[in-house]
Parts: structure tokens; C-alpha cells; sequence
């Protein structure tokens, strides 16, 4: 997509999608916002007087929000008659919120039986837990990952990607999807509960696997992707930035020595982890000698599997993300480009944020036109 572009009708393989969304935080905008990206119609219900979305707050874009009162009997029958004609509904509430105000799965099925009730929550819907306020943190903090991830001496919380978005939009995704193509079979919706800490549960079963192997170690910086081993980890430069350093493969590690001039003593280091803490002090003031730029220019592009640690600012201006289009510009706001990419039916983004609310009837006519 060009840039300042915005396309003439909805794109994608979900163009023929309808989801409603209530309005919320976090994991379930964001998951909408794929689901737009791919051309599915989201129309997004906030509560009266809501303020409008910031053009600059890209997970929102794609949509068209409607107003309504939740807590009156007329705005509640409008919403269930524009679920009538929805394929998907996204909440985000505590459990049992949605059955207090007469929206609950059974409610809307009785309207709309094919529909696919997704919900998004930290803990889930039943469990110790369930009712408790909670964010990222906490949820990672319950499955392990947490703990998993920092320096030796204290977790490092990887911002909310592992827990928000990982654990929690994509799998929200992932199961409307899955919901939705047995639908076709069976004519039936059904529930989506996806909880972020199940969801980050999964994502760990590479090292739930590699714990019970005694391939993985409740030790931070101990392991080979947690910044363990020195061939896999990040330096600084001369002049400040940081560099990434990944040959995990012994051709890979060896093509980075043949071009940093590394001796020969060091190509058995990786398999002598008494000599781990040697190769990384070496690699640390070689790296530390000479400026981002002089490393970039040797390493980048080659197998050595190396890459600059660079700030989303510069991120947008890199040679290989330009080259991708990973960054698109749209009514001055930057945004990241949809993805995954399709051949036939390529994703878009739909619009900006919108400005200001609409009205529920509207989105109902357009449904039901």
C-alpha cells in the first residue's frame, strides 16, 4: 500500500466478515485490528460520551464506532438485532458482565446461532482467578515466562507483546478462525475463551518440553535463547548502539569468526561452557572497539545472522523494512503494514482511526441493506 494511500473498498480474505466489537483495552482492539486488516467490517459499540480515538493510536484504525447505552432495554435490542446479522462478536469484560446486561452467549445465540462469541480475558473464564483484576505482567508472571525472561539477577518484562498480544490477540484470533470455518460444517457458533495465561502456557511448549529433557534450566541467562550463551546475545558498540549476534549453527558461528578475525582457539567454544564467559568478554570489547556503523557495514547481510538493535524511529527507515513496506504512512500517522502477506487477496488497512462516533442505527441499516 502507498503511502497516504487509503483503498477504495475493503481488501482481504475476510472481506465478507462481520464482527462487532466492544470497545475495550489491550488484546482485543489489537485482535480486531487484524481482523480489519484482513477485510473484515468491524463496528466497534462504546458508551455514550466516550472520547473519540487519537488518529495517532493505530490499533483502533478499521473501524466504524457506534455509540450505545448498555444499561437501556432499546439500545440493547438494537445491538442484538446488528448481532443477528454478524459472523463475530470480540469482548473483553469480566466474566459475567455480558450475561448482566442480556448479551451473554445463550442470549445471542437465540438470535444468531451461527455466531462466534469471542472472549478475551487475563485468567479466563472460570477459575480461582477469573474475577480478579490483573495486566500482562501478571498473567505472565503465572505461566512461567516471567521468570524466564531478564538478566541473572531480576525478570525483565518483555513490554505486553508476550502476554497482550502473543498469548492473547493471536490466539483470540487464531480460535475465531478455527470457530468460524467449523461453522460451515456444522451451521453452529460456538465460544471462544481465550485467556491470556493459557495462552502464554502454549507459547512456552518449547521449554516445557526442553525442562522435562533437562534441555532447560529455571535460571535466567542459563539457557541458549536467553541471552545464555555469549554467541547469542547483544553488545554494545563504540559509539553506543547496540548490535545482535545470533550463529547458533556451527557454520553460522564460524562464518561470524572468519569475519570478525576471531582465532582459531575460539571455533570449539561453544562446545566447552567453561569457556563461555572468555568468548563473551572477547566479543564484547571487539564489539565495543569500533561504531554500529563499521559493524553493520561488515556483518549485515551475511551469515553471520547479525542485526543492528535499532529504536522503532530508525526501525521505520531501515533499507529492508522500506523494502517490505512494513511501516505505512497513513493521513501523516505511521502505522505497521498488515501481515501476515496474502498473493491473491492482500490485506489493507481499511481507515484511519475514526474521529468521532456514528450512530448504531446507521451501522444496523448498512447491515441490514
Amino acid at each position: 500500500m502507498e503511502p497516504n494511500a487509503s483503498p477504495a473498498r475493503r481488501a482481504g480474505p475476510l472481506a465478507d466478515l462481520r464482527v462487532v466489537e466492544f470497545a475495550g483495552i489491550g488484546p482485543g482492539p489489537f485482535a480486531c485490528m487484524l481482523l480489519s486488516d484482513m477485510g473484515a467490517d468491524v463496528v466497534t459499540i462504546d458508551r455514550p460520551g466516550a472520547r473519540a480515538s487519537d488518529p495517532r493510536n493505530v490499533t483502533q484504525r478499521g473501524r466504524t464506532v457506534v455509540q450505545a447505552d448498555l444499561k437501556d432495554a432499546a439500545c440493547i435490542e438494537q445491538v442484538l438485532q446488528l448481532l443477528q446479522a454478524a459472523d463475530v462478536l470480540v469482548e473483553g469484560f469480566r466474566p459475567g458482565v455480558m450475561e448482566r446486561l442480556g448479551l451473554g452467549p445463550e442470549a445471542v445465540a437465540r438470535r444468531n446461532a451461527r455466531l462466534v462469541y469471542g472472549r478475551m480475558t487475563g485468567w479466563g473464564q472460570h477459575g480461582p482467578l477469573a474475577q480478579a483484576a490483573g495486566h500482562d505482567i501478571n498473567y505472565i508472571a503465572l505461566t512461567g515466562a516471567l521468570h524466564a525472561i531478564g538478566t541473572a539477577d531480576r525478570p525483565v518484562p518483555p513490554l505486553n507483546l508476550l502476554g497482550d498480544y502473543g498469548g492473547g490477540s493471536l490466539y483470540l484470533v487464531m480460535g475465531i478462525l478455527a470457530a468460524l470455518h467449523e461453522a460451515r460444517r456444522s451451521g453452529l457458533g460456538q465460544v471462544v475463551d481465550a485467556a491470556i495465561t493459557d495462552g502464554v502456557v502454549n507459547l512456552m511448549a518449547q521449554f516445557i518440553g526442553q525442562s522435562q529433557r533437562g534441555a532447560f534450566v529455571e535460571r535466567r541467562e542459563s539457557n541458549m535463547p536467553d541471552g545464555g550463551c555469549p554467541w547469542y546475545g547483544v553488545y554494545e558498540t563504540a559509539d553506543g548502539p547496540h548490535v545482535s549476534v545470533g550463529p547458533l549453527e556451527p557454520q553460522f558461528f564460524a562464518r561470524l569468526c572468519e569475519l570478525l578475525q576471531l582465532g582459531p582457539e575460539w571455533q570449539s567454544a561453544p562446545s566447552d561452557r567453561s569457556r563461555w564467559p572468555a568468548l563473551r568478554e572477547a566479543l564484547a570489547q571487539l564489539f565495543k572497539s569500533r561504531p554500529a556503523a563499521h559493524w553493520r557495514e561488515l556483518l549485515e547481510g551475511t551469515d553471520a545472522c547479525f542485526a543492528p538493535v535499532l529504536p522503532l524511529s530508525e526501525a521505520a527507515r531501515h533499507p529492508h523494512n522500506v523494502a517490505r513496506g512494513a511501516f505505512v504512512v497513513l493521513d501523516g500517522v505511521t502505522h505497521p503494514a498488515p501481515a501476515p502477506r496474502f498473493s491473491r487477496t492482500p490485506a489493507a488497512i481499511q481507515s484511519a482511526p475514526a474521529a468521532a462516533a456514528g450512530d448504531l442505527a446507521d451501522a444496523l441499516g448498512r447491515w441490514r441493506g
